[in-house]
């Protein structure tokens, strides 16, 4: 019974000492599969677009953490489809290590597109793990390889740059819009001996930013486009608080009727950070605390601005009116504007600030200038000019009363 007891002891102990390695395999269990699935995959970007038919194309990978909890050993791999292959298969796999809470890490892969391939969309898997003993977690994504070729010979020319507003100004949003124009005047043409239409397809359009402007539309199609006519293709930009004034560039990509109708356009896209200049342009002084103040408004934005209005502010004072409304003004156009000031609190001085509002296209913008101090000087009425002019008077008329009583004695 003794020995039997011991053995039953000794199994008891034993699936005790099973239970307790479990539950601390677990949580690591559980920890794995939090890292894998904390981690997001998305393809951000590929170059060219679409992918060029017996050419390398770069696709850029982004894995995101946006859980709680960090990753400690992040991997991506990348498995291709015909016609995609990897430049170099040792190139498949890339290791980025820890990945913080609300962090992300893009990685860049290059894929050759098979010379033999066909106009369509090719796929390919993003294998990717939190951790070295996790499971991999697959997506599958797909690109664009290669663009309709139609016979066609219609040319297009980038003809007109646009944008609202005409002058972009730091922290605006607004359009860009770019007229395109099929360039050919007849409605069919000869090459090599064979007659081909001269209709311009337009199968996509793209506008890339910068760090400095953000392009927030997406891919555009605008079809065909006959011989002599014209489409206006119009995409929404923001431009940062922060930027700095100057010119940047952004590229207008057009895929045509073919690859050898394919364009690309540098686009100018100038930042102008100025905005109004406001100045007095009489003595601010005040004489028995009451006068009139006028100030100079110029405008030396680039372009035209609109909704401008001036109100003056200084301690103690009341002006008339409270807020003086210009409207739209020309870049250098000058205003004069006039103010009354009327002192209410016993003051020498009283420092004035000018504030304006104004709108560049439909961006409300704001800025202030202070333009110096009101002067308040005090005049008082000369009282002995008035006392000798009462006495004149009085002398006059004393005078007249005593011819009146000489002319009626001698009557």
């Amino acid at each position: 019974m003794g020995n039997d007891n011991s053995r039953i002891t000794k199994e008891i102990t034993a699936f005790a000492v099973m239970m307790v390695l479990l539950i601390m395999v677990m949580p690591s269990a559980s920890a794995q599969e939090s890292s894998v699935t904390s981690l997001d995959i998305s393809v951000q970007k590929y170059e060219p677009f679409p992918a060029e038919i017996g050419q390398y194309v770069d696709v850029w990978v982004k894995v995101e953490n946006f859980r709680s909890g960090q990753s400690d050993d992040v991997t991506i791999k990348l498995v291709p489809e015909y016609p995609l292959s990897l430049d170099s298969e040792k190139n498949a796999e890339n290791n980025i290590g820890i990945l913080s809470p609300d962090s992300a890490s893009v990685q860049e892969f290059r894929l050759y597109v098979d010379e033999n391939a066909k106009p369509g969309t090719a796929s390919f898997d993003v294998y990717y793990r939190g951790m070295d003993n996790s499971p991999w977690i697959k997506d599958t994504f797909k690109i664009k390889v290669g663009s309709t070729t139609f016979d066609s010979k219609g040319t297009i020319e980038l003809t007109e740059t646009t944008s609202t507003p005409d002058m972009f100004s730091p922290g605006d949003k607004g359009t860009i819009s770019f007229k395109l124009t099929n360039t050919a005047s007849e409605s069919t043409i000869n090459f090599e001996g064979e007659d081909y239409d001269t209709n311009a397809r337009i199968q996509s359009a793209s506008l890339a930013g910068t760090d400095s402007i953000k392009v927030t539309s997406g891919v555009q199609e605008a079809g065909i486009i006959g011989p002599g006519n014209s489409v206006t293709l119009t995409f929404n930009v923001e431009v940062p608080e922060d930027v700095q004034e100057g010119t940047y560039y952004l590229d207008l990509a057009i895929i045509g009727n073919s690859y050898s109708y394919n364009n690309i356009w540098r686009v100018p896209v100038t930042i102008d950070s100025s905005s109004i200049k406001m100045i007095p342009s009489k003595s601010m002084i005040l004489t028995n605390s009451e006068g009139k103040v006028q100030f100079d408004v110029a405008n030396l934005h680039q372009n035209t601005i609109s909704s401008v209005s001036v109100r003056p502010v200084a301690e103690g004072v009341k002006f008339s009116p409270a807020e003086y409304f210009i409207g739209s003004m020309k870049p250098d156009e000058l205003f004069t504007i006039e103010f009354t000031a009327v002192v209410e609190e016993e003051r020498e001085r009283s420092s004035l600030t000018l504030e304006a509002e104004y709108r560049n296209g439909f961006n409300d913008h704001t800025t202030s200038a202070n333009v110096g101090n009101l002067e308040v000087v005090e005049e008082k009425t000369d009282t002995s000019t008035g006392s000798t002019t009462i006495a004149f008077v009085l002398l006059i008329v004393a005078a007249a009363g005593i011819f009146i009583y000489k002319k009626r004695k001698q009557d």
